[in-house]
């Protein structure tokens, strides 16, 4: 597979000199098949090109190297190196890249902290994960100050320690440290999801046959960087030698405009941002030109048809919806034709990825049968850090999903194997109800859950925000779903909410409802 990536890197590529090509694989030979091998060859390849764009302007191939090598000399002060653990707790902004090079330089570990933390949650981590350092913003001072690292670092030290000079950085290891993601987990503590060089490779592979990224693009990058979706966007990015786009806080308008300002290729977001930016409406949106786009690429949370067909309605046929997770990495990916011709498809699985839907004995189950979705790829996780992994069958890995498939292999997810509800013995999966629901015109968002009833064992309780200026009522909403739904299906209440209660990478916590 790390083949297979790299012959897709190179379809990736534009024509360039002669003279560019070897000098970034010799760069890149020196640091082996690392995150800092990657950013080598970019900055051999393209020093006076813009690699990060963010509220301080542009911060160059040969800056960023440069940047990283004094954050680098700082920490190896402080004794980092392979076998450290360096947390990072930062927005979307060019200090976050610095250090997550820096470290990659060393060979440390990395560990990626959710900017959603409180104190006590963070210290938990910290602990739970062996963390050494943390670099963070400085809005994080206060609850960084108790967490228990050794060391921390904020943004005045990081600056002072990008500015200086010294001997270049030279590799201490062509092993690359180990990468944990934080699963997003919506109560207790996160469990991280360990990733190797090697997994990160090969789940280019996928991307880039699927999704039409391209060397040199610019990518306004929304989602989280923490998260695993925005993260392989940085990666990928800077490893194609691309202008990466960020913003510390997500603004809808801001990111319709930097697209609009920046000419951007490709945008990658989680669902929630794209209904942000759909709900902008055309008297601010076409303020805006977007016609630059190649892709949107979109993961993170269900899409929802409603949503997918809005935004393909706004942005023209650039929409594409990947599903996977941090455990299994990319499973599959509807592109726009798909997601014209079935809004709520999650797509088809990429070249060298098998999906697979089975019973609760583990055999596979006709098409258009509900089951339990595993997976099968070559840029699976590693294992969480506490022990353990997620229920297999032979190379298939469980998602935790249910879903099925149709009879043109493309797959559905019906809900969380775990969210299912039993309403007077009959099954009902939510994110059927939700799409009907986010469907009506008076409904911005709607979540559906199961609450206990003496009669039916579970009733529907459907959580709903509506529109600006919508008087839809729970009995108008009631025969909507009534209209479309079998009867069962159809919520007992409707309450409607303000906002629905999310994690900072868009998915709604239904616990909270």
């Amino acid at each position: 597979m790390v083949i297979g990536a790299v012959a897709a890197a190179r379809a990736a590529l534009r024509p360039e000199r002669p003279d560019r090509l070897p000098r970034a694989m010799l760069a890149a030979a020196a640091w082996g098949p690392t995150l800092a091998g990657g950013v080598a060859a970019a900055t051999a390849r393209y020093p006076q090109a813009a690699a990060i764009v963010d509220e301080r302007g542009a911060l160059t191939y040969a800056e960023l190297w440069a940047a990283s090598d004094g954050v680098a000399r700082g920490l190896a002060s402080q004794d980092v190196g392979p076998g450290t653990t360096v947390g990072i707790l930062a927005r979307n902004h060019r200090g976050f890249v610095i250090g997550l090079v820096a470290a990659a330089k060393l060979g440390a570990d990395l560990v990626f902290l959710n900017t959603g933390f409180a104190g006590t949650q963070l210290a938990d981590v910290v602990a739970a994960e062996g963390i050494d350092v943390v670099l963070h913003d400085d809005e994080f001072a206060a609850i960084v100050a108790g967490c228990g690292a050794r060391l921390t670092l904020g943004e005045a030290a990081l600056d002072e320690l990008a500015a200086g000079s010294g001997p270049p950085i030279r590799p201490v290891t062509r092993r690359a440290g180990r990468m944990v993601i934080l699963t997003s987990g919506t109560t207790g503590r996160p469990k991280g999801a360990v990733r190797s060089a090697t997994g990160g490779v090969d789940s280019l592979a996928p991307l880039l046959s699927t999704i039409p990224i391209r060397a040199r693009d610019t990518v306004v990058v929304a989602a989280p960087l923490f998260h695993a979706w925005g993260l392989v966007h940085l990666a990928t990015g800077l490893g194609l030698s691309s202008t990466i786009v960020l913003d510390r806080r997500f603004d809808a308008e801001r990111t319709v405009a930097a697209v609009g300002e920046h000419r951007a290729a490709g945008l990658a977001v989680v669902p929630v941002m794209l209904r942000r930016m759909v709900d902008l409406g055309g008297d601010v949106a076409d303020q805006y030109d977007t016609s630059s786009l190649r892709y949107i690429a979109s993961s993170g949370s269900a899409l929802g048809a409603p949503l997918a067909t809005a935004v393909l309605d706004r942005f023209g046929p650039v929409l594409y919806n990947v599903y996977g997770s941090t455990e299994v990495s990319l499973a599959t990916v509807a592109g726009p034709a798909d997601l014209r011709a079935a809004p709520a498809t999650a797509g088809r699985p990429p070249p060298g990825s098998t999906v697979r839907i089975v019973d609760d004995a583990g055999r596979p189950v006709e098409a258009g049968a509900t089951g339990r979705v595993f997976v099968a790829n070559s840029s699976r996780f590693d294992g969480y850090t506490g022990g353990g992994g997620k229920e297999s069958i032979g190379d298939l890995l469980s998602t935790g999903d249910l879903g099925h498939l149709d009879q043109l292999g493309r797959l559905f997810i019906d809900g969380r194997d775990d969210e299912m509800i039993v309403s007077g013995g009959e099954n009902v999966y939510p994110a059927e109800v939700e799409d009907v629901l986010a469907a009506h015109p008076g409904v911005a968002e709607a979540a559906v859950v199961g609450v206990d009833d003496e009669e039916f064992g579970q009733r529907l309780v459907a959580h709903v925000v509506k529109r600006p200026g919508a008087k839809v009522t729970e009995r108008q909403l009631q025969d909507h779903v009534r209209d479309q739904l079998a009867r069962h299906k159809v919520p007992k209440r409707v309450r409607f909410v303000r906002q629905l209660p999310r994690t900072t990478t868009g998915k709604v916590r239904k616990r909270d409802l």
